[in-house]
């Protein structure tokens, strides 16, 4: 096992009180080592009463991105992490979920450090034509209840260096800054970000699509 450094470790319980309110971040794990966060998370959320739950981990050992690709997911360096949704919207529509989740993180990369980074479809953000993070969205159908979307979002944060085969391809933003940041801080802003624009996106259609719905209903039974 290789433990994050003391001074840097996430913290659950830091993170949940200050995402007071949020729909994503209402309850977050922050695991030591796992294989992904994408299959542990799996196994906590049980019930649509825990959509929103976030799971980290300081280390990823079978962290994997777009087409079964490895992700390297250095202990204590970045940001790894899945979150639990279940927005209804069709499986043929998770592009949907990458599309949001990848704007939200380019949106915070530019708000809280300056920098201009670039969208690469299908779900890539990119510093300087190198890759910075990266989202892999699951979605698993319910046959009586709405679908169960995994969000897996890596983000490299405080790496100096990447092993050979990515040198030319990943980047980080402390590579980018010259210093490292702060991931507790970086981890609030992001979560932050991507629950007020899933809520933008995804919540507040739902229920005009339900106002709708039941404003034909009461006409309906007017006539």
């Amino acid at each position: 096992m290789f433990p994050a450094e003391t001074l840097d470790r996430l913290s659950a319980a830091e993170l949940q009180a200050r995402l007071t309110g949020t729909l994503i971040g209402r309850q977050i794990v922050v695991l030591e080592q796992t294989g992904s966060t994408n299959d542990a998370i799996l196994e906590l959320a049980t019930s649509p009463s825990m959509d929103g739950l976030v799971l980290f981990a300081e280390h990823q050992t079978a962290g994997r991105g777009q087409r079964g690709n490895r992700w390297e997911s250095a202990a204590g360096k970045g940001l790894w992490f899945s979150i639990i949704l279940h927005p209804q919207i069709q499986i043929k529509e998770s592009w949907r979920l990458t599309t949001w989740a990848i704007g939200a993180i380019s949106d915070v990369i530019r708000a809280e450090f300056g920098l201009d980074p670039t969208i690469k479809l299908p779900n890539d953000v990119q510093l300087h034509g190198r890759k910075v993070a990266g989202v892999l969205v699951e979605m698993r159908a319910q046959q009586k209840a709405p679908h169960v979307a995994v969000v897996g979002i890596g983000v490299n944060a405080n790496q100096l260096d990447f092993p050979k085969e990515l040198r030319d391809k990943a980047t980080s933003l402390a590579m980018i800054l010259g210093r490292e940041v702060n991931r507790q801080e970086f981890a609030v802003a992001l979560l932050r970000h991507l629950d007020r624009t899933y809520r933008e996106r995804f919540v507040t259609e739902l229920a005009k699509l339900s106002g709708a719905a039941l404003a034909w209903a009461e006409a309906v039974e007017r006539a």
